[in-house]
């Protein structure tokens, strides 16, 4: 009996040995929560995205920087911005063969003709092709009863006009055709029809019917 009280003693005294000092009353595990607290609830801030804004800003000033696609022209395409600019490239063309094209920024039809336009004009460079914007010569246009886009007009130098016809990019036959038919060493069959309506008296000038659209 008295072993048994003295081994109670001593288990009792090793266990409040482990506590500290300072405050008999805290138990070991209240002690030691603080600490494994931290550790576990203390955790880095996620990093922060930077300069992300500068980059798509940058990335659209370059998209915009790039030619139109009515600007992407052959070495022997010119394009017309007057009437005046259209009667001067008629008259120093001579008697070279001379296609225009009409054409609508907003056209799709000619966005899809164009490229395939600007491939025929490298293989024929003794040809001249000048591209007519319609918006921005509308009385010209009017006078030469351009009332289909794209539209085309042949043209033997200053000396008239050989044919004229609309064409699409499904029908772009009639364009290689027509360079076959006219593209000789000095005229095509049949007389030109003359540029009388290229002086731009509206009021007086005959009126064509309209071209079929495609």
């Amino acid at each position: 009996m008295a072993l048994h009280i003295h081994n109670t003693i001593r288990l009792h005294f090793q266990f409040q040995s482990l506590l500290p000092l300072s405050s008999p009353s805290t138990s070991f595990f209240t002690a030691l929560q603080p600490l494994s607290a931290k550790r576990v609830f203390s955790l880095p801030s996620p990093p922060r995205r930077k300069h992300l804004l500068p980059f798509k800003v940058c990335a659209t000033v370059a998209e915009t920087g790039q030619p139109k696609w009515w600007e992407k022209n052959a070495s022997n395409m010119i394009d017309i911005h007057s009437t005046q600019e259209f009667l001067n490239a008629l008259s120093q063309a001579e008697d070279r063969l001379v296609i225009v094209e009409f054409y609508g920024t907003w056209c799709a039809s000619c966005r899809a003709l164009f490229p395939k336009l600007c491939r025929t004009a490298e293989e024929h460079p003794e040809i001249i092709f000048l591209k007519v914007n319609f918006d921005e010569n509308k009385p010209m246009c009017k006078s030469l009863n351009v009332k289909v886009l794209p539209y085309f007009h042949f043209y033997r130098g200053a000396e008239g006009q050989l044919e004229s016809f609309s064409c699409s990019l499904a029908k772009f036959q009639k364009i290689k055709e027509a360079i076959l038919k006219h593209n000789t060493a000095r005229c095509s069959i049949g007389p030109p029809k003359g540029i009388g309506d290229l002086v731009l008296e509206t009021s007086s000038a005959p009126k064509d019917r309209p071209a079929d659209s495609v």
